[in-house]
């Protein structure tokens, strides 16, 4: 059993690895990977928005949709990660998680983590590495115990 879970993720890939030790070298276990991140706009949909009269008088305007399609992929992908790291954790694959994205992903991730996997953070680091090699991410993770929050 590994006891630390590292997740590197952006709205298209995310990459699992496990550490033994903070001294370790990071092992990937896993990669997830969303093709719908990739697709333009138009893609997601090719429906209109609808329209509608003016509530006085004979306008009528498209109703503009609240929802960007390419959020609503990136939320549903957050949603698969943070499932997988739900059920990783009821398997006690891990005891300890270090979450590395960019702000805008990290906080989509963390509002679909279950309260039980958000209490097992004892670190984040707020940038994209999902493209970088693993000697990057070692660059930025805790070296001492001392850097990470009490889990």
């Amino acid at each position: 059993m590994s006891h630390i879970r590292i997740i590197v993720a952006d709205q298209a890939e995310a990459i699992f690895y496990d550490l033994s030790s903070l001294k370790a070298h990071p092992v990937e276990v896993a990669r997830m990977s969303d093709p719908a991140a990739h697709l333009h706009d138009r893609d997601f949909s090719s429906d209109r928005p609808g329209r509608s009269y003016e509530s006085f008088g004979k306008a009528r305007h498209a109703i503009a949709g609240e929802n960007n399609p390419r959020h609503r992929e990136a939320a549903k992908f957050a949603k698969e990660i943070a499932t997988r790291l739900d059920q990783d954790r009821r398997k006690k694959e891990y005891e300890q998680l270090i979450v590395v994205a960019a702000a805008p992903f990290r906080s989509l991730m963390r509002t679909e983590f279950s309260a039980d996997t958000t209490a097992c953070i004892v670190h984040e680091v707020p940038k994209d590495l999902v493209h970088s090699p693993v000697e990057v991410l070692c660059e930025h993770l805790p070296t001492t115990a001392q850097e990470l929050k009490s889990a």
